[in-house]
């Protein structure tokens, strides 16, 4: 099995009640990925609880049958979907850390 971790930073320039808005739609966009996408198993995007000391916004815990199952993933029209409309408009950083378990 695959661990697949997402990091994003949201455009400063939102407003608390967009962030707000953005990260639930994110949620559950990338949460309602289950059973569309082959190969995801489960899919929990943090966006609550976030203390001072961090430096992003949205966290992305997703777990993959395989590391073809990941490769497959970012392709997948369910995914693009989501990615570049309820993501890729507002993050301005990403970081990724996928690994096997």
């Amino acid at each position: 099995m695959v661990k697949h971790i997402i990091l994003w930073k949201l455009n400063p320039e939102l407003s608390e009640e967009e962030k707000a808005k953005v990260k639930a739609e994110i949620k559950a966009g990338l949460e309602g990925l289950v059973g569309k996408v082959p190969g995801l198993l489960e899919v929990t995007v943090h966006i609550d609880g976030r203390l001072d000391s961090s430096n992003a916004d949205v966290m992305l815990d997703s777990t993959l049958e395989s590391a073809e199952a990941l490769k497959g993933y970012a392709p997948h029209p369910a995914h693009v979907a989501v990615r570049d409309t309820k993501v890729r408009p507002y993050a301005v950083e990403r970081l990724c850390l996928d690994f096997e378990i």
